[in-house]
Order: structure tokens, then C-alpha cells, then sequence
């Protein structure tokens, strides 16, 4: 059964609120998943569609989660933002249009040099552990070649 939004935003913070409906930022280096390299998927928090892997995620000193692409190219788009007199491009998720953060050319150039640095709050983080009994037991896969 599908939960409808109005259902959604009474579990959320209103942090979580304020990032993914109202475009704003949380504190860096003082958010969730900053530090978090446990192996697991993260996940979009309306629909649950899966945005990011553990396996693509890096510490880039900036003081957010910081990854070099997406689970899937086609589960987020990308859009100018000027706010703040900057031109920057930001990242949302397609299926639910929340706001996740912005992508930056300065990632890793052996990953194809992209930072694609989001909001913890526009997030859920699913383990590896937990992945089958959450229901994406098809991204398991993504994790076996590392525990040969």
C-alpha cells in the first residue's frame, strides 16, 4: 500500500522538511551520514526509491555525504541554480522532487570526476544487513564482488 505524503511529513523533522520541500542545506560536518561508511543504499525519503550506494560514497572534506554518481542516472534530475549569486547545479529526485543537493565537477577524476554532495535530511540509509527485510533484496548484488 502506498502512503501518500500528507502521511509522510508527520514522520518527518522538520529539518528533513525544510531540506527536501524548501531547498535549504543542513550544517556540514554535523548531519547523519557524513561520516556513516557502513555498506548499504540510501534511500529517497517519500518514496523509498534508491538514490546512492555506500560503494560510490567518499569522504570529500566538505562536511556532507558526498558520492561519485547515483544508484541509477535516471531516478534524479539535475537543475540550474543560481540562489546565492553562484551557478550551481542541483540534484533532485525525480519521483518525488525533493530537493538532495548539488553536484560539483571537483570529485574523484578516476570516478568521473563528479561530487554529487546531499543533504543527509533528504535521506534514509538502509544496511546492507537490512536490505532484504526492507524489501531491496535486488541490490544485494551491488555488494557481493567485495566480500569474495
Amino acid at each position: 500500500m502506498t502512503r501518500d505524503e500528507s502521511e509522510i511529513m508527520k514522520e518527518l523533522s522538520d529539518l528533513q522538511k525544510k531540506v527536501t520541500k524548501e531547498n535549504a542545506t543542513e550544517m556540514p560536518y554535523r548531519n547523519e551520514y557524513d561520516q556513516n561508511f557502513e555498506e548499504g543504499i540510501y534511500v529517497d525519503l517519500y518514496t523509498g526509491e534508491p538514490l546512492f550506494s555506500s560503494l560510490d560514497k567518499y569522504d570529500a572534506g566538505c562536511g556532507w555525504p558526498s558520492f561519485t554518481k547515483p544508484i541509477e542516472k535516471r531516478i534524479i534530475q539535475e537543475k540550474a541554480d543560481f540562489e546565492f549569486g553562484m551557478h550551481r547545479i542541483e540534484v533532485r529526485s525525480k519521483s518525488s522532487d525533493s530537493h538532495l543537493g548539488h553536484v560539483f565537477t571537483d570529485g574523484p577524476s578516476e570516478k568521473g570526476g563528479l561530487r554529487y554532495c546531499i543533504n543527509s535530511a533528504a535521506m534514509h540509509f538502509i544496511p546492507k544487513e537490512k536490505l532484504k527485510e526492507e524489501g531491496y533484496e535486488e541490490y544485494l548484488s551491488l555488494f557481493e564482488d567485495g566480500e569474495k
